[in-house]
């Protein structure tokens, strides 16, 4: 029994950010700060491909970690995308109305585009493709005002959901990368489920 407490002390020590160099430990203090305030980072978003190497390569560190703050550490290699879960439900962004259906929106325009292209391939939507799905909805007459639109896509850039390609997002031709992050922050079983949840959505509009 010793000798395995022994073990894990000793494995738990090698895991410690304290064991980093003096330089990497500033990488991980800083990306630490980033995940819990963003929750995930995509390698495909410029400037951000180092940090996912960085992550991958201390993982254990890092989920030992977090996992003290309540956190699960999840790396899907296959997308490209580092996540943040908090098993305790806790540090939710509630989204308001408009903002859950352009996100909807976006999922569903990433998984029609994405099946043109292949996995390594960039999805770039317009902002006049959204304007004209969410026409398609009949949601509400005309387009959507260009200040929710800018809100909304900027807050998901702020979550690393897309990237801006262009800065005025109020021109129809303005450019937006959908980041493969998109997959796992809306994890529906086919397309035709998130198309129910913009259905329900409509209906409440009707309603109201």
């Amino acid at each position: 029994m010793e000798t395995v407490r022994e073990e894990e002390y000793k494995e738990e020590q090698e895991n410690s950010p304290e064991n980093l160099p003096s330089a990497d430990r500033e990488n991980f203090t800083r990306l630490c700060n980033r995940m819990l305030a963003v929750g995930f980072l995509c390698k495909k978003k410029a400037g951000s491909k180092k940090d996912y190497y960085f992550i991958q390569k201390h993982k254990k560190i890092f989920e030992n970690y977090l996992s003290v703050l309540g956190y699960d550490l999840e790396i899907n290699e296959k997308y490209g995308v580092v996540q943040l879960v908090n098993r305790y439900q806790y540090n939710h962004y509630r989204l308001k109305l408009y903002d859950t259906i352009i996100l909807l929106i976006l999922r569903i325009l990433y998984d029609e585009k994405k099946r043109e292209l292949s996995l390594a391939e960039d999805v770039i939507v317009t902002v006049g493709e959204i304007q004209d799905r969410y026409q398609a909805l009949q949601i509400r007459s005309g387009f959507l005002d260009k200040t929710t639109m800018t809100n909304a896509l900027m807050l998901f850039k702020r979550f690393q959901l897309i990237d801006t390609l262009d800065r005025d997002l109020s021109l129809e031709d303005a450019r937006i990368l959908l980041l493969d992050s998109l997959v796992l922050a809306i994890k529906v079983e086919n397309i035709k489920e998130a198309f129910e949840k913009l259905q329900v959505y409509k209906k409440g509009e009707e309603e109201a």
